[in-house]
């Protein structure tokens, strides 16, 4: 987690500690108790405990079982369910979350397209998806990191284009971490 409170504040060349990313999304988002939120690909569970201490249930799922227990023993809300998923093919129900949070998991995906299609189908009319990845800035270090560690950088363009039904309320960047927030359209009565 020392990584994770630091992180964005070395990414983005200026101070941007936990407290100001929490701010950040609950600023954008404010989630509401009795929501159900979906924390995609939740490591240490930064975004789940932001979202059990404001009274919504989440699942918190990732495909690291080292990551779900660092997760449980730092946030241990009853609120807050864990689970190894493969958020490119969950299973889970469509239209089943009020929101999803995505903190830099995008950009260690092995299919972010199919990552993102999948938040999206997951999400009901009117839900909220929250994003921070690391955007595409074209440097000799995200080639670095691209060839040896495995990870994508995007175009904010590119992320819309991923989510169809949604609509970017907000867009911003800090050096190049990148935060999103998208709202799922309402479909028409019937629609799913």
């Amino acid at each position: 987690m020392l990584w994770r409170a630091q992180s964005l504040t070395l990414l983005s060349g200026q101070p941007f500690g936990l407290e100001r990313e929490r701010a950040l999304f609950l600023g954008e988002c404010r989630p509401s108790a009795g929501e159900r939120w979906l924390d995609a690909g939740t490591s240490a569970g930064f975004y789940a405990g932001v979202l059990a201490a404001q009274g919504c249930a989440v699942l918190a799922a990732d495909l690291s079982p080292a990551m779900l227990r660092e997760g449980q023993r730092r946030e241990t809300s009853a609120l807050i369910d864990w689970a190894m998923l493969n958020l490119e093919d969950s299973g889970l129900p469509d239209a089943s979350f009020d929101g999803v949070t995505v903190g830099a998991t995008l950009n260690e995906t092995h299919d972010p397209a199919r990552f993102l299609g999948e938040l999206a189908r997951v999400l009901r009319p009117g839900g909220q998806l929250w994003l921070m990845y690391l955007a595409r800035t074209g440097g000799p270090g995200q080639t670095l990191l691209g060839a040896l560690g495995g990870l994508s950088f995007f175009d904010p363009a590119w992320t819309a284009r991923q989510v169809p039904g949604l609509r970017r309320r907000m867009a911003c960047r800090s050096g190049s971490v990148q935060f999103e927030h998208f709202l799922k359209e309402a479909g028409r009565p019937g629609d799913v």
